[in-house]
């Protein structure tokens, strides 16, 4: 038991130390190619946030625990809306002044939508996946074409202060790109069998792991940055972090995962946990969007509600580990 307890310590703060270096090399990487500020704000940093769950979720299908690898995508998801926006709103209301991210509100929620509609026959299949992906590569165009234009984007002035401080040579940043790969998959790799023998050793389902403890590591990097941003007044850095992970999380994490190997899902990842992940999608897009005159914002009240969220989703849990559910 001690041991997997610090494979699952030490890997969660090297697969976070590694995750923020991989970052800071592609961001320093893609200034030197030249890209504009919104297009590594939209595509480069959220590659990099979602890079952990990625690893995690990639190798736990591989080992045979799609618990976890479910889990871990679905869990990270809703830890990055109901604990981290919750947290951040808490710190500093977020205003959504981005028009690329007020477009990718509905986006998100449709996408969700179908990943839910996948899993009701109880499986994930390969051609589930592979649509997953192949939505994926819909989205990456649509956002690489928005990230190529020109226009002033809220977003993009926000990132285009965070990139003054991811300034690196060339070979420095091509240095970290590769070593916190390497990094990343090492981590991932002590994160999965900790988890894995914790559950085995206090009998608890691969699931409740993967929804808990591996969802909240992998989401550390998430956290860190948007509340960061939104102490720096980036607000739209903010949210940017949370949509772009979960569209990431939602496509290419579970989409990797099922072509790598299809899966079965229990019933209570549809009953419970997309559940939950599907209304705080839909409540997201009702208060960041904004109607009828009104500006999409995510206030105090609203940062306390969708943390209030998460810790009775997490006591939730808890209580279904403890009696041996879930």
């Amino acid at each position: 038991m001690i041991w997997p307890a610090l494979a699952i310590l030490g890997g969660l703060a090297l697969l976070v130390w590694s995750a923020d270096r991989f970052v800071e090399g592609a961001a320093a990487s893609a200034q030197h190619f030249g890209l504009p500020p919104l297009l590594i704000g939209m595509v480069i940093v959220g590659f990099g946030t979602s890079a952990p769950e990625m690893t995690v979720s990639v190798l736990s299908a591989v080992q045979g625990n799609p618990g976890i690898a479910l889990g871990n995508a679905y869990g990270s998801n809703i830890t990055n809306i109901a604990l981290i926006l919750g947290l951040t709103a808490l710190l500093k209301p977020i205003a959504v002044e981005s028009g690329v991210l007020r477009r990718e509100l509905p986006l998100l929620t449709g996408i969700t939508a179908l990943a839910v509609y996948q899993l009701v026959d109880g499986e994930l299949t390969r051609l589930d996946a592979v649509v997953l992906l192949g939505v994926f590569a819909a989205v990456m165009g649509w956002t690489i074409r928005e990230g190529l234009q020109k226009r002033k984007d809220a977003l993009a002035v926000d990132m285009q202060k965070e990139l003054v401080g991811m300034a690196l040579p060339l070979g420095r940043a091509l240095f970290w790109v590769v070593v916190g790969l390497i990094l990343l998959i090492v981590s991932s790799r002590l994160l999965v069998w900790g988890a894995v023998e914790i559950a085995h050793s206090l009998g608890v389902s691969d699931l409740i792991i993967g929804l808990t403890v591996v969802a909240v590591g992998t989401s550390l990097p998430e956290l860190a940055s948007s509340l960061v941003a939104a102490w720096k007044g980036e607000s739209d850095l903010a949210l940017g972090n949370i949509l772009g992970s979960n569209l990431f999380n939602t496509l290419a994490v579970v989409g990797l995962a099922g072509v790598v190997q299809p899966m079965p899902v229990a019933p209570e990842v549809v009953t419970r946990d997309c559940s939950v992940m599907g209304a705080l999608t839909v409540s997201l897009f009702v208060i960041g969007y904004g109607f009828r005159d009104r500006p999409g914002s995510i206030n105090r009240w609203e940062g306390g509600i969708l943390l209030a969220v998460y810790l009775a989703y997490s006591a939730w849990l808890a209580r279904l580990a403890v009696t041996g559910g879930g």
